[in-house]
């Protein structure tokens, strides 16, 4: 028994209210960063990050207000076990400093082993580096997947791919910020959310290749059916195979976003809203793109049946 096998949705029937609403979602995640604010890791920022080891359960609130009143505003966070925490301070602190957070938090508890795990100190001027370098490496990203497509396929479908991939980035940064900022999530922007942008670049575009190939082959084995109702086909077809791949992935980083810690969420909050994206933006961003441009650009009939029309007719005018 296949799940979702033999499906007839008119997915690009309702196309234009679908673009609109990602039209919104693109402005909100290009004005959210700019008006509420990234949360910058200190790989970014700059600052000093110390991963301590209690010898027993501490609560994250007690160390909280033990180092704020050496350092106001410092983050602390769970790391990895009960007893773990890393402390965040947006200062470069010397060995000094950092010796005084460990007796201040000694001279409070004891009773208890406190270890030092490592210590990273980043300058202001380097987070700056890695954050115009880490931007670029999105971009990047982003060109290379577009060319391949039009390469792979025709130069429509890679714009079409490409302006799937900046839809879902923008949609994925947006609700980062929001989580952020309302506090319903611990989420800074660090290395390994780059990782994760890069991941959902990736994936993102795994969807949409899968329909695309698709497409390519049912305008051979169909050839004179319009457009819509063979991309409409094409999606149906490969609906089960998108949905189970995308089901199996979200399930895990569902988890470790519940369950994994302050530490991971950052990474698993970005794959799970990217990839959930990605498989929405595949069917009605990419493929949406594809429809427009032959309606509007090549002026043809996509809702029509063309007798006369053949696979290389229609690639033909995609490709101009």
């Amino acid at each position: 028994m296949q799940f979702l096998h033999g499906t007839k949705i008119d997915f690009l029937g309702k196309r234009k209210t679908f673009i609109y609403l990602s039209l919104i979602l693109n402005v909100v995640g290009i004005l959210a960063p700019m008006v509420l604010g990234l949360r910058y890791g200190i790989d970014f920022e700059g600052g000093t990050e110390i991963a301590l080891k209690f010898s027993e359960k501490i609560n994250t609130a007690e160390i909280r207000t033990v180092i704020d009143k050496q350092f106001e505003g410092a983050e602390i966070k769970s790391y990895g076990k009960e007893n773990q925490f890393l402390v965040r301070v947006a200062l470069n602190l010397t060995k000094d400093a950092t010796g005084k957070i460990i007796q201040t938090l000694k001279d409070k508890y004891p009773n208890e082993t406190i270890t030092i795990l490592k210590v990273d100190t980043i300058g202001p001027k380097v987070g700056k580096e890695l954050r115009m370098k880490a931007l670029l490496a999105v971009i990047l990203a982003i060109i290379a997947i577009m060319l391949y497509i039009a390469f792979r396929f025709e130069f429509t479908y890679g714009v079409g791919a490409a302006i799937a991939i900046v839809h879902d980035v923008l949609v994925t940064l947006a609700l980062v910020t929001l989580f952020s900022k309302l506090g319903i999530l611990n989420l800074e922007v660090n290395q390994s959310m780059i990782a994760a942008f890069l991941t959902v670049v990736g994936f993102s575009v795994n969807d949409t290749v899968i329909i695309f190939d698709r497409i390519r082959e049912n305008l051979e084995r169909h050839k004179g059916m319009n457009m819509i109702k063979l991309m409409n086909m094409s999606i149906n077809e490969t609906l089960s195979r998108t949905i189970n791949t995308v089901l199996t992935v979200v399930l895990v980083l569902l988890i470790i976003t519940l369950f994994g810690g302050e530490v991971l969420q950052g990474f698993s909050f970005t794959m799970l809203v990217g990839i959930v994206t990605g498989t929405y933006s595949s069917i009605y961003i990419a493929s949406a793109f594809v429809i427009w441009y032959l309606q509007n650009v090549r002026k043809i009939d996509v809702e029509g049946d063309h007798e006369r029309d053949t696979k290389a007719e229609l690639l033909k005018a995609a490709k101009a």
